[in-house]
């Protein structure tokens, strides 16, 4: 019953234009902003935080920036999961970077998107759906009436949604064994066993150990990717560009600093409110001196 008023109420809120949702989501994230102190405090704090150690933009633009772009991230989802497939991704004005896809593909042992939660994350898979076979990795909802919706606003073109557990990580090897891409949030944090603490802004934050796993046994490419909000509801842009591991290196640490470099060039659509150097259970805290560096 639950699930069928919420993909209900989506499809009448995708009725709307996405200026429209945009708008209210602006609203909505200000609203946020104002009634949770814990909300808005870990905001401000995790973009000082990258303040004292790389970021060089100004906080307070940042901060404004953030609160509105995250609500937004909220509003466009029945738009982005209840329109036409091929609406959705006409959205799209430009694509910088498909040529890394295409070269990928000539080489024949798949690749990896790494999708930050930056922009609007949705938008990168399904344009990469519509073009080829893509498994992206997914957490279930702590609201299991939301599943329902969000798999089928997500599994569609060529989109295969694997869950977090055994079988989702087995299907994304079987997906590379084939040549074909996935899908992977690298600043999401992993459970107990599946991460290693790694430095993201100067502050030691435990970061999944699967894409070195995956590379190793593969040998395929990794790409980060993310789609930017065009002002007033225009669309979206994304971007793709290389990641070059370097052998030798934590994989680990190498991801977080090209996501440091991603975050720099689009930092009001990062999803500061994210806990992103929590503790899972079970995991051992950081010696943290011992990770700390100086801004360069």
């Amino acid at each position: 019953m639950v699930s069928c008023l919420t993909v209900w109420l989506f499809d009448l809120a995708a009725l709307l234009p996405l200026r429209i949702l945009h708008r209210l989501g602006a609203m909505l994230g200000t609203a946020i902003y104002r009634l949770s102190d814990r909300y808005a405090m870990r905001m401000r704090e995790n973009i000082e935080q990258a303040s004292r150690h790389g970021f060089t933009g100004d906080v307070q633009q940042t901060l404004r920036n953030c609160i509105a772009e995250t609500g937004k991230g909220v509003f466009e989802l029945p738009w982005v999961w209840r329109r036409p497939l091929a609406e959705v991704t006409a959205s799209v004005r430009a694509c910088h970077g498909w040529e890394h896809v295409e070269a990928a593909v000539v080489r024949g042992k798949g690749f990896i998107f790494l999708t930050p939660h930056l922009g609007c994350f949705d938008i990168s898979a399904l344009y990469a759906a519509e073009r080829l076979p893509i498994t992206v990795l997914y957490r279930p909802p702590k609201l299991a009436w939301l599943e329902k919706v969000m798999r089928s606003g997500r599994e569609r073109g060529q989109l295969h949604l694997a869950r977090t557990d055994i079988g989702g990580v087995r299907a994304l090897y079987k997906a590379l064994k084939r040549g074909e891409a996935i899908g992977l949030l690298p600043d999401q944090v992993p459970g107990n066993g599946e991460g290693e603490w790694a430095d993201f802004f100067g502050r030691p934050a435990y970061t999944m150990t699967l894409v070195g796993r995956l590379v190793e046994n593969s040998g395929a490419a990794v790409l980060m990717a993310y789609a930017e909000r065009l002002p007033q509801g225009g669309g979206y842009e994304i971007r793709i560009s290389p990641l070059q591991l370097e052998p030798g290196r934590s994989v680990a640490q190498q991801i977080n600093a090209a996501l440091e470099e991603t975050v720099r060039a689009c930092p009001g659509q990062y999803l500061w409110s994210y806990n992103r150097y929590k503790v899972p259970r079970g995991v051992e805290p950081p010696a943290a001196p011992s990770m700390e560096r100086k801004a360069p």
